[in-house]
């Protein structure tokens, strides 16, 4: 009798092998069918691109030791007295191997409407920039981004034929909006009807997943912040840079930050880099990718803790049209930081998780989220998440003193007149006030006194430590260099700042 099961047992096994590899075949009998893709492996794979940007290049830093845990500086000399001088030795847990739109139309209908569509779509955006902005770009040869990114110089926008700046600043808000005039009005979404995050193609190349079929990425590369961008941990300041010049993933943050961050930190990391259903990256038929995905990760969107511009609409108002564009915002210096969400002002880095992942992330909308797979996370989980969020920091600004002003024997002249100006004549510091250069707020400029569209309303102020590595800049990205910021604070708080002085505070800018 065992033997005769025995055999049995063997029959069933060699089924279970030889059937799937039968089943493999097509009816003809020749190659094996095609298997669709793998979303996990999509998700967790990236793609090779050309080592061809400088912020792709890997220095003696990044592929040092020294974030080795074996390399780390003691934080009190004290520990040397203590047992195992203050070092775990031995079992870990966290790193033990062991440690387990229409009514009834399809998918296929509206993709081939909105396949169709694309070209005319972004040939529209196209022009629309192109009338707005000068798009060809100037680097600047000594001021780079932390990776080696030369920053773009301006200013880019297009003045009215026979307006001059000078001519722009003395003229009275009502006129510029009855005649037009207004050089930075509100950056359209390319597909206001469908809306929704839009990636930047150097982040596309490397993840395919992020492609969408409706929509591109509409500012060219040079104005865009460095991909990938530079990580830096307010934990272990004296690493500097820690992102080894790769892209924080699923498949790499564990070997990246085991040794540089806390169980607790960790785990939050984990969540931060777990694909998650979202309104355009889903398995749902009213996705805008062209397979059906996991979703997106937080870090998709906030690349090692920073961004890559990309940009959504307002998740906040309604009805669609209303809604404005709204870039992704750095998570660097996050612990500092007292509100959250451009228009919302929640208080805290945990609400502000729990909300967007229960809708379907920057939608405002539980309804939708329910569908394509409403992510209910723990309270517990959350804290990590918030935990995780608060270790990035802003980049090294060595001219700065404690305090957060310049220390004079390390700026030069132009830098310290830029300082003036910011703090005394361009007002700067009244929402934007040292050390951290944020007030905390939020201020609504009116800017319907300048453009023909509604004002936007209260916006939260950012933080500028690290500014000139966030082009493009407000809420919307429709400045593209620091010059265009200057330039349109002009403008709007009437400011007259003279040339000379506008220089002077890009100067000082970029060494916040």
């Amino acid at each position: 009798m065992r033997k005769d099961a025995t055999l049995v047992s063997s029959l069933f096994l060699a089924a279970a092998l030889i059937l799937p590899a039968v089943n493999s075949w097509t009816a003809e009998g020749h190659a094996p069918r095609k298997a669709p893709p793998d979303a996990v492996m999509e998700a967790q794979t990236p793609r090779e691109v050309p080592q061809n940007r400088p912020e792709q290049q890997k220095g003696n830093h990044d592929n040092s030791d020294l974030f080795s845990a074996t390399k780390a500086e003691p934080s009190s000399t004290a520990f040397k007295n203590q047992p195992d001088e203050g070092k775990t030795l031995g079992f870990d847990f966290y790193r033990d191997p062991l440690d387990a739109k229409k009514p009834m139309t399809t998918f296929q209908e509206v993709y081939q409407k909105d396949v169709a569509e694309k070209p005319k779509v972004m040939e529209t955006q196209r022009r629309l920039l192109e009338s707005r902005y000068d798009l060809r770009p100037r680097l600047s040869p000594d001021v780079k981004m932390s990776r080696g990114k030369p920053i773009a110089v301006g200013p880019t926008a297009r003045l009215s034929q026979g307006t001059s700046w000078e001519r722009l600043a003395a003229t009275p808000p009502g006129e510029i909006r009855s005649k037009n005039l207004f050089p930075y009005p509100p950056l359209p979404h390319p597909k206001q009807v469908n809306g929704g995050q839009v990636f930047p193609q150097m982040q596309i190349d490397m993840f395919p997943r992020l492609q969408r079929f409706d929509v591109d990425f509409d500012l060219p590369d040079a104005f865009l912040p460095e991909f990938p961008p530079a990580i830096f941990l307010q934990n272990r300041p004296e690493l500097g840079d820690v992102s080894r010049g790769e892209v924080v993933s699923i498949s790499n943050y564990y070997r990246l930050f085991k040794d540089l961050l806390t169980p607790v930190q960790l785990d939050g990391l984990r969540m931060l880099v777990t694909p998650f259903p979202q309104e355009e990256f889903n398995p749902t038929d009213d996705r805008k990718s062209e397979n059906p995905s996991l979703g997106v990760a937080c870090l998709d969107c906030h690349v090692n803790g920073h961004t890559t511009a990309q940009f959504h609409l307002s998740p906040d108002i309604r009805p669609q049209e209303r809604r404005f564009r709204l870039d992704t915002v750095s998570l660097r210096g996050l612990f500092n930081q007292q509100i959250h969400a451009s228009k919302r002002s929640l208080r805290s880095v945990e609400d502000f998780s729990e909300f967007e992942q229960r809708t379907a992330y920057f939608n405002g909308d539980e309804i939708h989220a329910a569908k394509k797979g409403m992510n209910v996370i723990s309270r517990v989980q959350m804290a990590h998440m918030a935990q995780m969020q608060n270790m990035f920091d802003v980049p090294p600004a060595p001219k700065l003193d404690p305090a957060g002003y310049l220390a004079p024997e390390r700026a030069t002249q132009a830098e310290l007149a830029g300082q003036k100006v910011f703090f005394g004549k361009g007002r700067c510091g009244v929402c934007h006030p040292a050390p951290f250069y944020l007030d905390q707020q939020m201020h609504d400029l009116q800017l319907d006194r300048f453009t023909r569209e509604p004002g936007d309303g209260p916006i939260k102020t950012f933080t500028l430590r690290g500014i000139k590595e966030s082009p493009p800049y407000l809420h919307d990205g429709r400045c593209l260099t620091l010059e265009d910021t200057v330039k349109f604070f002009d403008l709007v708080l009437g400011l007259r700042l003279s040339q000379e002085e506008q220089n002077n505070l890009v100067a000082f800018l970029r060494v916040l």
